[in-house]
């Protein structure tokens, strides 16, 4: 009894570790591109059991094997986030004058923990701070940030979808963006720096595959490689930031980083994992700071929580005299594949 329930187990998670191969866009497929890792230590876990309980099954090499390359495969997508990995971002001093000091936060609509917001922000003193899932009522509580911050963007809503922006630093152009959907907004931000360095931010936060919100990646994966496009096309330096709602290592996540040309902080040092903050075992990253050349990663942390669903990520880059990574470019057929995704996510919400 105890080999053939471990052989269902095996069976089930071997499907859900390949299963996000299969390059559709149903939320069931896409989100078995989130807990690579927990899924790397059930296999360990059911490894240690199969080499106690198995020996004696006339299929064991064959089980042994399944195991054995799935874990592998798992080893090798999330090796890359570990401290191993090669950086694609190097390490840089802060420097006030040509850097930027931000906090980028999900602070789930329906948290009314108002308080702890706003005392990590003013323990934290950032330059810029961006939060997403603020309704009317949140952007009411967080008033007391605009003494600190003279410039800010609000758009409370009450569709999960809200977000506010508040800025120490000058904006020289800013526009609303609704890129894929009508009622999810995001924002295009000309920043200027202490040094008088311009820098663009994309501030998004893409509907999630999740029943409820989308059955589908498409919006998400469309609104994603959209940004990628504009910034790669942009010739400042830019950053992208939010709850972009995919984990660092999803293949659209990939494609993103080769389509814009943009680095992820994350490489080489850990996975700083932002949701969900109640389940320690189901931690992910979904809230992102991705960086265009030039930048040097001064900081990276995970702050603690707010009473939300997310932990908030606060991030410190500053500009480098040199392009500081070796991006990842895109092949023609994957600059193929971004523009067929994003003229389906359009299509999708027409």
């Amino acid at each position: 009894m105890e080999i053939l329930v471990l052989k269902i187990l095996i069976s089930f998670f071997i499907a859900f570790t390949w299963i996000p191969l299969i390059k559709l866009d149903y939320w069931w497929v896409r989100v078995f591109d989130y807990p690579r890792f927990q899924k790397l230590s059930v296999f360990a876990t059911l490894m240690i059991f199969w080499m106690l309980l198995g020996r004696e099954d006339a299929g064991f090499w064959y089980w042994t094997a399944g195991i054995f390359v799935s874990m592998s495969y798992l080893v090798f997508l999330v090796w890359p986030y570990s401290i191993l990995g090669k950086k694609m971002v190097q390490k840089e001093p802060y420097d006030p004058e040509k850097g930027i000091h931000l906090i980028v936060g999900n602070v789930f609509q329906y948290n009314r923990e108002f308080e702890k917001t706003l005392n990590l922000i003013q323990i934290k003193d950032p330059d810029l701070v961006f939060l997403v899932e603020t309704d009317q009522t949140w952007a009411d509580a967080l008033t007391p940030l605009h003494l600190t911050f003279e410039h800010r963007i609000l758009l409370p809503l009450e569709n999960t979808y809200g977000l506010v922006l508040y800025s120490k630093l000058p904006f020289k152009r800013q526009q609303i963006h609704y890129l894929i959907n009508e009622e999810i907004p995001s924002l295009e931000i000309d920043v200027e720096l202490r040094n008088g360095q311009l820098i663009t931010i994309y501030a998004i936060h893409p509907a999630p595959p999740v029943p409820g919100e989308s059955l589908s990646s498409t919006e998400r994966d469309a609104e994603i490689l959209v940004v990628g496009k504009k910034s790669k096309e942009n010739p400042q330096t830019s950053l992208v930031i939010g709850d972009l709602n995919d984990v660092a290592w999803s293949y659209t996540t990939s494609l993103f980083l080769k389509i814009s040309e943009m680095a992820d902080p994350r490489r080489g040092r850990g996975f700083y994992n932002t949701f969900h903050a109640k389940y320690p075992f189901f931690r992910w990253p979904l809230d992102h700071v991705f960086l265009s050349k030039h930048f040097g990663l001064s900081k990276i942390h995970v702050l603690k929580s707010i009473g939300s669903d997310h932990f908030p990520i606060e991030l410190k880059a500053t500009l480098a005299k040199q392009k500081s990574t070796d991006r990842e470019k895109a092949s023609p057929e994957e600059k193929k594949e971004a523009n067929e995704k994003i003229s389906n996510g359009k299509k999708e919400n027409s």
